[in-house]
């Protein structure tokens, strides 16, 4: 039986792959399952069968036999559970690969996100730039603790897990990582070159290509 991922079929980012579905078609990748994503309009994710899988409309979902998961942290875990070569080898190093997967979604992704939000989403909503400022402020409070660990390191612990592929997803979302923080610039070079992310990406790039071959990309 082949797992089933559900994608955008006209994705926001326009085809950076920065959307979640990206993370876990990564984490496919990486492990060799095999797999096909179905891919979904925003009307389609707002309605049966989809919200039977996803409550609030999102993506992605994951269906493999009788497993059905949402949210792409809990999607990756289970793969990385099920299948060898995204937890390293003993209790310890596996408890913090899963640490660093919990500390992106909880951690790191929020305050990405609320400097995306206000940037992108609230621009027109006549907001001080303060609100800008702020939100700014307490990315660089989470990403400089993540710079300090990363000095002298290839990953985030001694090997490639789960945690950096979470990791790297999420901060390939943060402009200007290169002039900032070079050690996360380069943690993310690293992610990127991976044959199985180039793999992934080359998926998702390529339904871009074709809604802009259909004319759909608005």
């Amino acid at each position: 039986m082949v797992a089933v991922v559900t994608g955008f079929a006209v994705s926001p980012d326009r085809g950076r792959g920065h959307a979640r579905d990206m993370r876990v078609r990564w984490a496919m990748e990486e492990l060799g399952v095999a797999h096909e994503v179905r891919l979904l309009g925003h009307a389609d994710m707002k309605e049966e069968p989809h919200l039977s899988l996803q409550p609030w409309g999102q993506i992605p979902t994951f269906e493999d036999g009788e497993v059905a998961l949402f949210e792409s942290g809990a999607i990756v875990l289970h793969l990385a559970q099920s299948y060898p070569g995204l937890l390293p080898e003993g209790r310890a190093a596996r408890a913090r690969a899963m640490s660093w997967m919990f500390a992106t979604v909880a951690t790191v992704e929020p305050a990405v996100q609320e400097v995306e939000t206000a940037r992108f989403f609230e621009s027109g909503e006549g907001w001080p730039p303060a609100r800008l400022q702020a939100a700014e402020a307490r990315l660089r409070a989470r990403l400089q603790p993540l710079e300090a660990r990363m000095a002298g390191r290839d990953w985030l612990d001694e090997v490639f897990t789960a945690g950096d592929l979470m990791m790297i997803a999420v901060l390939r979302r943060v402009g200007g990582l290169q002039e900032r923080f070079p050690a996360l610039a380069a943690l993310v070079a690293r992610g990127e070159t991976r044959p199985a992310f180039a793999r992934a990406f080359a998926a998702q790039r390529a339904v871009w290509e074709s809604v802009l071959a259909s004319g759909r990309a608005g």
